[in-house]
């Protein structure tokens, strides 16, 4: 068997596994595994190996960074891209438009500019708005007391759909430690959803993606565990 058949059907097997144990989690929750969306963290990852994963049944894919995303999306066509990476406002024009969904709008005025950028082609850009719950410097979002205030202002952006809030845990050795960054999102989406309906929650990585599942995450972000390590 060639390399590239090799890494084929790793990807396919990583893929099965995979998406078992957002079963299993859903299942432990009471939840069903349909109502979680696997998306592939694509970041550094070629092109073959993108087209292997949605060979494999992968439908939606994650990237880090606006150049590398842009290169990717003619040899990969058809695929449902989303952004979850940092978004500076200069770079949102080569965005908006382009993908299904924005993960990580981390303040108002990369709202505003997103809106502006979306009114401008005559569409809507479904986004959804990043929250630091762990105190770290290092992940930029809102705080919670700033969420309800910056969905308010962002109601009347009419270029933007808020359709929800993600949050990125901190590394920990046991997912169990992070269990409460995730129930903290959910218990924050279910005070902000009101009678609009559930709000998607973008939450859960390989290393902690199962007890995000059990806290109701509709959206986990895989990438080592379908791909492999990456090589940065």
């Amino acid at each position: 068997m060639s390399e590239a058949k090799d890494i084929r059907e790793q990807i396919r097997v990583n893929v099965l596994d995979v998406r078992r144990r957002i079963r299993d989690a859903a299942m432990r929750a009471g939840r069903r595994e349909d109502d979680v969306i696997l998306l592939a963290a694509s970041k550094n990852r070629t092109v073959g190996e993108i087209i292997a994963a949605a060979e494999a049944g992968v439908a939606a894919f994650g990237e880090n960074r606006v150049q590398e995303m842009l290169s990717k999306m003619p040899q990969a066509a058809g695929l449902d891209w989303q952004f979850i990476g940092h978004l500076q406002r200069n770079k949102a024009r080569q965005v908006v438009g382009r993908v299904s969904l924005i993960h990580s709008v981390d303040s108002v005025r990369l709202a505003s500019e997103i809106s502006g950028r979306a009114c401008a082609a005559g569409s809507r850009q479904r986004v959804l708005f990043q929250v630091s719950l762990a105190g770290e410097e290092s992940k930029a979002g809102f705080l919670p007391g700033e969420l309800e205030g910056a969905l308010e202002e962002a109601a009347g952006l009419e270029g933007l759909v808020v359709v929800g809030l993600s949050t990125i845990a901190p590394l920990a050795d046991e997912p169990e430690e992070v269990r409460w960054v995730f129930r903290e999102l959910r218990e924050l989406a279910v005070g902000l959803g009101g009678g609009s309906g559930p709000l998607s929650l973008s939450m859960g990585m390989t290393n902690d993606f199962e007890v995000a599942v059990e806290e109701g995450s509709t959206i986990v972000r895989i990438g080592t565990a379908l791909f492999g390590p990456r090589l940065e």
